[in-house]
């Protein structure tokens, strides 16, 4: 099965940073293996080819709340949410019975300022969304698995964190979890353009399409399982570096809306 290439290329982060980037180091395993909450988001692209993103569970009252990326659900070519999604958390393999082991998403949450009708660059500062999960035989994918804690803007400066995905581009196959390690640092003016600013940024992290969306993630749980999400993949320049989108305040009404009591809703 062909892997679909996500729609927002690296090229835009390349000529959106103002600095150049080293050759970029392979992204490692997780040593630990799956890691409970966070996984893997498939959909049937067409033309014999899946879509593929990352994501994690996060806390909510409904305890089915999964962040990613925007432009994991809506872009320009595809304004509308794919029809079948389905998220598999601590994913291990096993692509062809992703809808087996899956949860399916039943509705879609971004931005209002994700208006894929715009230019990337206008709209690349919202690329955050969060999706809600039907249940399973009356289980919740929280209750099943655990979930993150959400941690909106500002982002503590030199944080240790770690960057999350399953990354399906050369040289990757998207089979396994990867990661990349540093410190939060956030882009600032005279580091950036704009539409960047704010953002996450790492060097050295090779971690490709497959991986938007993944978690980046601070203050590990002893178990290893869960931690505290400060931002989502968005973009990377191809060249060693990753940009990932923190959450802003206004997030919180979204969270909120993909988490009420009941899961479903209107997209």
């Amino acid at each position: 099965m062909r892997c679909a290439r996500l729609p927002i290329p690296a090229a835009v982060a390349a000529c959106l940073l103002a600095f150049g980037a080293s050759p970029a180091a392979a992204a490692d395993p997780w040593a630990a293996g799956p890691v409970s909450t966070v996984g893997k988001l498939i959909w049937d692209a067409g033309g014999g080819r899946l879509g593929l993103c990352s994501g994690a569970v996060v806390d909510a009252p409904n305890g089915s709340v999964v962040a990613t990326a925007a432009h994991c659900v809506r872009t320009a070519d595809t304004p509308d949410p794919p029809e079948e999604v389905w998220f598999v958390p601590g994913y291990a393999g096993g692509i062809d019975t992703y809808q087996e082991d899956g949860w399916p998403v039943v509705s879609f949450h971004t931005p209002p300022e994700w208006d894929v009708g715009r230019e990337v660059a206008e709209i690349l500062p919202f690329d955050y969304a969060f999706l809600t999960l039907g249940t399973r035989e009356g289980r919740t994918v929280q209750g099943e698995h655990g979930a993150n804690r959400t941690a909106f803007e500002p982002v503590e400066e030199g944080a240790a964190v770690a960057v999350l995905g399953y990354p399906a581009a050369d040289p990757y196959d998207g089979e396994s979890l990867r990661y990349c390690a540093g410190t939060t640092d956030v882009l600032t003016p005279g580091e950036a353009q704009e539409p960047n600013l704010g953002g996450l940024v790492l060097q050295d992290c090779d971690l490709t399409a497959g991986s938007s969306g993944g978690p980046w993630v601070t203050d590990w749980a002893e178990d290893g399982q869960s931690g505290t999400v400060v931002a989502v993949m968005s973009v990377g320049s191809g060249g060693g570096m990753v940009v990932g989108r923190p959450f802003p305040s206004a997030a919180r009404d979204l969270l909120a809306r993909a988490g009420g009591t009941e899961p479903g809703g209107a997209p």
